[in-house]
């Protein structure tokens, strides 16, 4: 560990986690059943996460604080496991059952494509 790569992920971090907090108070108010703000962060993390591989994988002698800096640091702050486990829990103790499987599949399967489609994308805009 040196000091640019600490620096580069807790800078990332903070930055995502704003990031973040914003998409939670400006979306969660839309529909409190399905927070949205949750959504969006995991679904735009995804697809940056996908535009992120292509990046790193097409110009592979780019710094590795960028990598740091943008996936450990920034994605890990924007995206959040922990609060898509505590909604759906949530969820299930207010026995919300076709919320919870609507939940589950939205985050997952959604932020799976994006993180394809944002692969896809960026290798077709490398190769051009």
């Amino acid at each position: 560990m040196n000091m640019a790569g600490f620096l580069a992920v807790g800078l990332g971090g903070a930055i995502g986690c704003w990031l973040r907090w914003i998409l939670g108070t400006l979306f969660n108010p839309l529909f409190p059943t399905l927070p949205l703000g949750t959504l969006a962060a995991n679904l735009l993390g995804g697809f940056i996460m996908g535009c992120m591989m292509g990046v790193f994988a097409h110009f592979q002698a780019l710094p590795r604080e960028l990598q740091l800096f943008a996936i450990t640091g920034f994605l890990g702050g924007l995206t959040t496991f922990s609060t898509f486990s505590a909604e759906a829990d949530t969820l299930l103790l207010r026995q919300q059952y076709l919320w919870f499987g609507t939940h589950v599949a939205v985050h997952l399967v959604g932020t799976l494509s994006m993180t394809l489609v944002g692969l896809a994308l960026t290798r077709s805009l490398l190769r051009a």
